[in-house]
């Protein structure tokens, strides 16, 4: 979370005043991130509604077509019961307003911090969150196309070429070009689909202990195989942040977390190794496309694709950690 765009007190106590949530205390600009403007909004809320909420203005990276899907999303799992912030829709019952032709968004504050070094008794929470937001978001009416899937990682990666990939790292480009063909050959058709997250890292996880109190940022959601969901949040919670080290601890606890709430079929099992492999060279893709990419005076802290490198290798070699 960021703030690129600056409001006035008077606009922001104007804007606020568009939902029934009271009027606004204070506002308070979030400075991490990098893709929108943030504000904590503290208002006087109304009877025993909350008084915390989320003001976020998209600056051009969420198309704002998909807005609906991802608002109707959390509104959905909010139903449901799921713990993920629920949109605040206006008095007209809009669930985004626009500002300066940028649109805006208000949804609840949800309690917690984001851990960087979680427990195996935070893990089996996480697993078993993820179960309960797929089942919760199996009849959710819309959907969404994955672009960062098979197709969406070759045209980055063929973005980046093999001079480029090799900038990075002189065994990166040879990596790739053995690793996508094994993923693409193997990459599973036949397995169950829903709504999945497919960004559940760590800082999109809120926690109070083991609890998990909240799960955000849901701007990657679309429709995809179950299963694959559950790799990408394995890479994410499974491993050092450069990659170096995995836990076994963390990931036993994590699949039974998620296995107390959703047995994964043999099928999915079986699959798992190749789509871990394919969660890892999702986020390599990305990060490498943006390192090569991003200009150098960019106020962006670049994230290192050799992080995700080293855990496509460890999947590659170690198959057997999913019991498959």
């Amino acid at each position: 979370m960021a703030v690129y765009t600056q409001l006035g007190a008077e606009a922001l106590a104007a804007l606020i005043g568009e939902f029934s949530v009271g009027e606004l205390v204070s506002a308070k600009g979030i400075a991490e991130g990098v893709s929108n403007s943030n504000w904590l909004i503290e208002t006087t809320g109304t009877g025993s509604g909350p008084k915390r909420f989320i003001l976020t203005m998209f600056e051009g990276r969420t198309e704002v077509a998909e807005l609906p899907f991802f608002l109707g999303l959390l509104d959905h799992l909010a139903d449901k019961k799921c713990p993920v912030p629920r949109t605040i829709h206006d008095r007209t019952g809009a669930s985004f307003r626009w500002i300066d032709d940028k649109a805006v968004t208000l949804i609840e504050f949800l309690p917690g911090v984001s851990v960087s070094e979680p427990t195996p008794g935070q893990a089996r929470s996480v697993g078993a969150a993820l179960a309960g937001l797929h089942l919760a978001a199996a009849d959710f009416p819309q959907s969404r196309a994955n672009d960062l899937s098979l197709a969406g990682w070759r045209g980055l990666i063929d973005g980046c070429g093999a001079d480029g990939l090799a900038s990075i790292d002189p065994s990166l480009a040879g990596l790739v070009a053995r690793e996508m063909a094994v993923i693409e050959g193997e990459w599973p058709t036949d397995l169950p689909r829903s709504i999945i997250h497919a960004d559940l890292f760590p800082d999109n996880v809120l926690m109070l202990g083991d609890q998990v109190t909240g799960l955000i940022d849901f701007y990657f959601s679309c429709h995809d195989i179950i299963a694959y969901d559950v790799a990408v949040t394995h890479a994410a919670w499974c491993f050092s942040g450069d990659g170096r080290e995995f836990n076994s601890d963390i990931s036993e606890a994590l699949l039974a977390g998620y296995e107390s709430v959703r047995p994964l079929s043999y099928a999915e099992i079986a699959a798992l190794p190749v789509l871990a492999r394919g969660a890892a060279m999702r986020f390599l893709s990305t990060r490498a496309y943006d390192w090569i990419n991003t200009p150098p005076d960019a106020l962006v802290v670049k994230k290192d694709p050799m992080a995700f490198a080293r855990r496509l290798q460890f999947y590659a070699a170690n198959p057997g950690v999913f019991g498959a």
